[in-house]
């Protein structure tokens, strides 16, 4: 009985420090300056908050703006004059890239990101598989992307800009 106790431990150490890893190494892809997320791995900046919401120093307050793909420009055209040039939407890659699958709800570093929401959040990439304008989103309660809306629904966005 003893030496299972023993194997039960030591396999659950081994468990846990895998588990401890992958959040490191997942949060060593990150690097969060004040409003801005360096992502390492892509070479790009996040906003830290959702549209519609702000850093406040210590988390995102507010509500977070769902919009349209029409709606987006202007958002884009306000963040590019308040914060600078070169903010998008970001890819199907980048969005996934930030998905947490250890995290739990919402599937997201809340370190990192805080206060997201767990709903879907679009990218700028269309659906090349659909005969329609769909684009794809990426869901935050569960981590599943969905290539099935138009660019006329209201979705949660996050912005990203290439690294100078």
């Amino acid at each position: 009985m003893m030496i299972l106790i023993a194997r039960f431990r030591a396999c659950l150490l081994v468990v846990i420090t895998v588990l401890a890893s992958a959040l490191q190494a997942e949060a060593a892809n990150f690097m969060a300056r004040d409003h801005l997320v360096v992502d390492l791995r892509f070479g790009v900046e996040w906003l830290r908050c959702s549209v519609g919401k702000v850093w406040n120093g210590t988390t995102c307050v507010g509500e977070v703006v769902r919009l349209n793909h029409d709606q987006i420009e202007i958002a884009i055209q306000q963040a590019s004059e308040q914060l600078g040039e070169g903010w998008r939407l970001p890819t199907l890659e980048e969005l996934e890239g930030i998905v947490c699958e250890e995290c739990g709800g919402p599937m997201i570093d809340q370190d990192i990101f805080p206060a997201t929401e767990t709903e879907p959040y679009w990218t700028g990439e269309q659906n090349g598989f659909s005969s329609k304008k769909y684009f794809f989103s990426v869901n935050f309660f569960n981590g599943w992307t969905f290539g099935r809306f138009p660019p006329s629904k209201p979705l949660a966005v996050r912005l990203v800009r290439d690294r100078n």
